[in-house]
């Protein structure tokens, strides 16, 4: 009888990872399809967005501080210069505190930004900065701290606690159902940059599990999740497997760019670059966007209007008494909407206003 339990068992165990294995593959993209979908896009430009009065994600997601004015002002810088697409960050604590006001909250924002005739890349999980994150008032900024405010989704440890997951499927399908034919969304990034923080492999369960979950709704819309790190192995090619369109983040300058572009190649898929751009890093628009619209590449820069967030600010180099950096480390527009740099959004514009001449469509 023992015998057969464990056989009972064993059989139960494979057939169940040989459907999830299955319904990934079933369900993904052929390279076909990718191709097809990405000749049918303008090229795609645009930023990571968090409205400068948010400091995070749950700040710009929860009732009290659902900013529609600032939103809809910082979106009109956006289009002022010809962006097409912001990469937005969800919370699934927003969703969990208030599930139908926060999918209220996301109509509301995406009618603002068709408004603007900007798609929107949304974001479910995310393994950067802080790791406790909780509804309710947020912090304030320390003052000259990058990122300080940010917070991970779900947590640390909690994205590695199996007894959660019930609860995140319940969220990352709730949103799929409910925008899976949604025109005015581009595209979902189910886990941004899994691993970080010192996590390593101990967010494979909650990647391969947010894949499956995504799978079994099927939207419309592609799925992926970007590369960041050449060296994580095991997560890079289970996230590159499995992706419609290759994303990835890449902040060096140009020669570095161009090597992840080469390799990237490989695998035959439309690729949108959805980080980049960090001044002192030697990332930055002239020496970068030029590249991607070469290659026809998607270009998502971090970063539109300095706020809440200090992303003006430089990684792990704080000014403690807030000031001005030397330069600016994100960052297109200063909260009055003038221009950082007026070269920059000159350039910006110009490959923007061009991009109709080089369009996906004309190059099929």
């Amino acid at each position: 009888m023992k015998r057969k339990l464990l056989l009972l068992s064993f059989i139960l165990v494979f057939t169940g990872a040989f459907a999830q294995e299955n319904l990934l593959e079933k369900n993904k993209w052929s390279l076909d399809k990718a191709q097809n979908w990405y000749a049918s896009q303008e090229w795609i430009t645009g930023a990571n967005f968090n409205p400068s009065t948010a400091i995070n994600q749950l700040e710009m997601w929860q009732e009290s501080t659902f900013d529609i004015e600032t939103i809809d002002r910082e979106l009109g810088y956006a289009e002022s210069i010809g962006f097409n697409t912001m990469r937005v960050y969800l919370h699934s604590l927003a969703y969990k505190a208030d599930p139908e006001g926060f999918k209220k909250r996301i109509d509301t924002y995406l009618g603002i930004a068709d408004k603007h005739g900007i798609k929107t890349i949304f974001v479910f999980f995310d393994d950067v900065w802080g790791k406790s994150p909780k509804t309710g008032k947020q912090p304030e900024p320390i003052p000259g701290t990058h990122n300080s405010g940010w917070v991970q989704d779900p947590g640390d440890p909690a994205s590695k606690e199996e007894k959660n997951f019930p609860t995140l499927e319940i969220y990352i399908k709730d949103i799929l159902k409910t925008l899976a034919n949604d025109k005015r969304v581009l595209m979902w990034d189910l886990y941004n940059e899994p691993g970080n923080s010192g996590k390593l492999t101990t967010s494979m369960p909650l990647l391969q599990s947010v894949f499956e979950w995504a799978r079994a709704i099927n939207p419309s819309q592609p799925l992926t999740v970007g590369l960041w790190r050449w060296d994580f192995q095991e997560l890079n090619t289970f996230q590159a497997q499995n992706s419609d369109i290759l994303t990835y983040h890449q902040y060096e300058g140009p020669e570095e760019h161009q090597l992840t572009i080469n390799m990237l190649k490989t695998h035959g898929r439309p690729m949108i670059c959805t980080e980049y751009m960090a001044r002192t890093n030697n990332s930055r628009f002239s020496n970068i966007l030029p590249i991607l619209k070469e290659e026809n590449i998607g270009a998502i820069n971090w970063g539109l209007v300095a706020g809440k967030s200090n992303t003006k600010y430089a990684w792990n180099t704080p000014i403690k008494d807030g000031g001005e950096p030397d330069e600016w480390f994100h960052e297109v527009f200063r909260k009055d909407g003038s221009p950082y740099r007026q070269d920059e959004v000159e350039l910006i514009k110009k490959l923007n206003d061009s991009k109709s001449d080089t369009s996906n469509n004309e190059k099929e």
